[in-house]
């Protein structure tokens, strides 16, 4: 554990470090986000954000093979060159976009382009649950099912980045979840505690916060399609890679159906909202007529600024529910019972609520408070 908590201090300080180079950068590059009607920010602001989450997440792996522990395990070293090369790819890709805006298929090509090398560098989904057991996949099977998680991952974490400090956030609290239940998963089972889940999830903290003290409203900054795609990968990645270092035989005998579907229902919860955001939006696209790629102000953050909260109370909100997801899925991988089934109840109960009736006062305030237009 003292090794991992040094390697995320690293991505902490390494990309808060590189951050105000990498927007300078921008700044003479002119990589700025110009708004556009349906944005939110009102001034220009550079990008290049995930640049220093790359530099971030270099600076860790680096650092993590250095050290006695983490190093003794040559498959976690390879897995994090793999998964380092793929996020460099995507990164890249993310950056021509920030600079000339590619259109969608170009960026589609990206994606599957940074899967392909994780699926040669032999970091691919290798089983899945199947009605209460587990079937191996054969590498065809593998490699499609690996190119859709990439895609759907690197897809909801670009959608759910329309506020300031929002994906960064959600991606800090969902990555910290996986991080416990991953190397919680290993202390149970008495497995290696060095595993390339465990490693990519708590990097991906580490940039996160490193990232957030500087895109937090007012953004001085934002990660752009490079900093969403590189974190939607490497999430991609942190699960694709616990199926390839976690034997399925122990998970389906120790205790059936709850563990041998928690470690690839964790991930899939943890990022819940993105997901759900993504799935709302390409519904509604499609059922307009539209192309599902075609940007709208309709995601779920964009409501709840309709609903009266302000960006700071929106961005609180969906961290909340983000925490909810992330760590009810947690509690339930680990404490399967009643009495943790009715705590998170109560606890969406709650937040909901809360959503609710905040959401209303807060619109007939601002309502009340809104001049009388002149006649």
């Amino acid at each position: 554990m003292r090794e991992y908590l040094l390697v995320f201090f690293v991505g902490v300080a390494v990309c808060f470090t590189l951050t105000p180079a990498c927007r300078s950068l921008a700044l003479r590059t002119g990589a700025v986000a110009r708004p556009r009607s349906r944005d939110i920010h009102e001034e220009p602001t550079p990008y290049f954000g995930g640049l220093a989450m790359l530099g971030g997440v270099a600076a860790a792996y680096l650092m993590a093979s250095q050290m006695p522990f983490l190093s003794r395990y040559s498959i976690v070293t390879w897995d994090s060159l793999v998964v380092l090369a793929a996020a460099a790819v995507i990164c890249a890709v993310g950056i021509i976009d920030d600079l000339i805006e590619l259109n969608a298929l170009m960026k589609i090509a990206g994606q599957i382009l940074a899967a392909g090398i994780l699926v040669l560098g032999g970091v691919r989904m290798q089983w899945l649950p199947w009605r209460g057991g587990i079937i191996a996949l054969d590498p065809a099977a593998g490699i499609l099912i690996t190119v859709f998680v990439v895609f759907i991952c690197s897809n909801a974490i670009n959608l759910i980045d329309g506020l300031d400090g929002l994906a960064a956030g959600i991606v800090a609290i969902s990555a910290s979840a996986f991080f416990i239940y991953a190397y919680w998963l290993t202390a149970e089972e008495d497995l290696a505690r060095a595993t390339t889940s465990a490693l990519v999830t708590v990097v991906m903290c580490g940039i996160c916060l490193g990232y957030l003290p500087h895109n937090f409203h007012p953004a001085k900054i934002f990660m752009g399609d490079s900093g969403a795609m590189l974190l939607g990968l490497l999430f991609a990645a942190s699960t694709i890679s616990l199926t390839g270092q976690i034997d399925p035989s122990v998970l389906d005998d120790r205790s059936g159906l709850i563990a041998t579907y928690i470690p690839l229902v964790m991930p899939i919860i943890a990022l819940g909202l993105p997901f759900l955001d993504m799935f709302v939006a390409y519904t509604r696209r499609t059922w307009q007529g539209v192309w599902w790629f075609m940007a709208d102000k309709q995601h779920l953050h964009h409501r709840l600024l309709q609903r009266g909260h302000s960006h700071l109370g929106a961005v609180f909100l969906m961290y909340g529910w983000t925490a909810l997801l992330s760590y009810s899925a947690l509690l339930l991988g680990i404490y399967p019972s009643p009495v943790t089934v009715a705590i998170v109840v109560i606890a969406a109960v709650s937040t909901l609520a809360f959503v609710i009736f905040t959401g209303r006062k807060t619109s007939v305030q601002n309502s009340e408070e809104e001049p009388c237009p002149k006649t």
